[in-house]
């Protein structure tokens, strides 16, 4: 009998985690992000990126989530292995919350 290993193992893993995913809300919020800039209630992800990022200087950036209901980026950074947020308002581009 073959011995199971993580190595092993990792394509199925990664694909359970994949299908986990839900592509259609994904792209609904999306639609909502680009329909609320379009009629410019927010400010687009790669403006506040260009604001958020220089401020972070030793953090890796993780990527974005999009609140729609509360017009609210969400921009995921690792540092030293520990998670911070920044809850940035995408109307007016200011940081409105920081995990540390």
């Amino acid at each position: 009998m073959r011995k199971l290993t993580a190595i092993s193992l990792f394509p199925v893993i990664l694909s359970l985690g994949l299908s986990s995913v839900a592509p259609a809300q994904s792209r609904d919020e999306q639609g909502q992000v680009r329909k609320a800039m379009r009629e410019g209630n927010v400010q687009s992800l790669r403006d506040i990126e260009r604001r958020v990022l220089p401020q972070m200087k030793g953090h890796e950036y993780l990527g974005p989530e999009y609140d729609v209901a509360a017009k609210i980026y969400r921009l995921k950074f690792i540092r030293d292995g520990r998670v911070v947020f920044v809850d940035v308002d995408a109307r007016s581009g200011r940081i409105i919350g920081r995990s540390d």
